[in-house]
């Protein structure tokens, strides 16, 4: 039986974490923490404000926010936890840094720029197309409460096309009369991200060569599809190789 705290659990993934680990057979949900969720009642355990929760579990799930995930994960850490991270924000820099800190394994820690099987096939999909365009951008639609911009899911996709090889970006003759309006570079991959009331989590992928268009797309309509994933994650991060892994990618074989 694994032992499974969630930080963030008041949040809306944190809550439907707890939730689907607390109904999984071979999983116990030991902690919630969350300091802005102090009291709240999950999957028959009580959130907490105090951190300390955390260590009576196996594995932490994170869900929180760009601003605290480095500090809570030196905290879990230290406290020699296996870490599952869902929070976004993790581009290539930070990874660096979580790297950096983590130092040598067990424990271990498994990022995840998205949790979803269907996503992570559109990723490869993409990084298997890319060599074969011209160019390529990305589009990123999530609901508007998403804490930052771009996602993880879009920083990733962009950074496995980059090192897929191929030309991802070509300057046009377009001139930008509105400043950003062209994207961002993330590698030498344009990334646009949409924010909208009444979106969930969506991406295309739009790859262009002289003549045709290759458009991956992946549409999210429920956050239930992350939790086969979540799932996987969880049951695996202890015996993975690495102290710091990206992605579901290895664990599904692709």
């Amino acid at each position: 039986m694994i032992r499974v705290a969630v930080s963030g659990a008041a949040g809306r993934m944190g809550r439907l974490v707890a939730e689907t680990v607390a109904a999984a057979g071979d999983l116990e949900l030991a902690a919630g923490f969350d300091p802005g969720g102090s009291g709240i009642e999950i999957g028959g355990i009580t959130v907490a404000g105090d951190p300390e929760v955390v260590e009576v579990a196996d594995v932490v799930v994170e869900f929180t926010r760009p601003d605290v995930v480095m500090d809570n994960l030196g905290r879990w850490r230290e406290a020699g936890l296996h870490a599952v991270v869902g929070t976004s924000g993790f581009d290539e820099t930070r990874v660096d840094a979580l790297r950096s800190r983590w130092g040598s394994g067990p424990p271990n820690c498994l990022v995840v720029p998205n949790f979803s099987i269907g996503a992570v096939l559109m990723m490869r999909f993409a990084e298997l197309a890319a060599p074969h365009f011209a160019a390529s951008e990305v589009v990123e639609l999530h609901h508007d409460r998403k804490a930052d911009a771009p996602s993880g899911t879009a920083l990733s996709t962009a950074a496995r096309m980059s090192a897929a090889g191929g030309e991802q970006h070509r300057e046009t003759e377009s001139e930008e009369l509105l400043s950003g309006v062209r994207g961002g570079d993330a590698g030498g991959v344009r990334v646009h991200a949409i924010r909208l009331p009444g979106l969930l989590a969506h991406q295309e992928v739009i790859l262009g060569s002289p003549g045709e268009t290759l458009t991956i797309r992946h549409d999210t309509s429920d956050r239930v599809a992350f939790m086969p994933g979540v799932l996987l994650a969880v049951r695996s991060v202890a015996s993975l190789s690495e102290p710091v892994t990206i992605g579901l990618e290895g664990l599904l074989g692709l």
